[in-house]
């Protein structure tokens, strides 16, 4: 088991270094940036939004049922609310979400193109095909990634202001000034690094696994499978590491 746990290793770190070769043309890789941007970032902000909305509410209500001692100051569940989205939800919880959109698009259409060999042909043409499909998918992910971080962020706060000023669980200038208050913009960077590092993570294994996919179409959802749940592990054993790393 372990040596085939090592041979994954070096046969992944060997896909990324084929991966990563300079381009062959510029102009094609991007444009190819572009459609992958469109198809794996831009399309997963109405999935991230809904849902940060919503876990802003519940964070307001959970934090202030947990907080009904009169001598605490109410603005402190705003500001409890905006560091656990900050901490964890908008970065760690939100990358979870997308292993499983993202992460089993990217292992199913590379997956299917191996199986189809499609690939076999762009190889057969001296195509780098690996740097060709993955490379852009990897890059914008992890660019951009941190946008939908941004975005998670902004609206669960907003989930929150909406919460409050419907349900009147505790006064709306408390929640304002407890967003705003020992406000620490390193937690943003910490954040929006996580982020990266996650979908870096899930582009990086769905395409491995979809690369080397066998078994037809079959293999095809066993690959898709797969990464979802190698990438959920990992992504939350790289949390501890880097929360250790940077925070402690």
């Amino acid at each position: 088991m372990i040596r085939k746990f090592l041979a994954a290793i070096g046969e992944y770190a060997l896909f990324l270094k084929t991966v990563f070769r300079k381009p062959e043309k510029w102009k094609i890789f991007w444009r190819q940036l572009i459609i992958e941007s469109d198809k794996l970032i831009l399309s997963s902000i109405l999935l991230v939004g809904v849902i940060s909305l919503f876990i802003g509410g519940v964070l307001v209500i959970q934090t202030a049922s947990n907080l009904e001692n009169p001598i605490i100051d109410k603005m402190y569940i705003g500001y409890m609310v905006r560091e656990s989205l900050i901490l964890e939800f908008c970065s760690t919880m939100i990358a979870l979400i997308l292993a499983g959109k993202m992460g089993s698009n990217i292992a199913s259409e590379i997956g299917s193109m191996r199986i189809t060999e499609q690939i076999d042909a762009m190889e057969m043409m001296g195509v780098n095909s690996a740097g060709f499909l993955v490379l852009p998918k990897i890059v914008a992910t992890t660019v951009l990634s941190p946008l939908l971080m941004l975005l998670s962020l902004a609206l669960g706060l907003v989930g929150g202001w909406v919460v409050v000023e419907s349900t009147y669980i505790i006064p709306p200038p408390s929640y304002i000034t407890g967003i705003k208050a020992f406000y620490n913009g390193f937690y943003i960077f910490y954040s929006c690094f996580k982020m990266s590092l996650f979908c870096f993570m899930i582009s990086s294994i769905a395409a491995f696994n979809g690369y080397y996919a066998k078994g037809g179409s079959l293999g095809v959802g066993r690959s898709s499978t797969k990464s979802i749940v190698i990438t959920s592990i990992l992504i939350l054993f790289a949390d501890l590491l880097v929360t250790q790393l940077m925070l402690y």
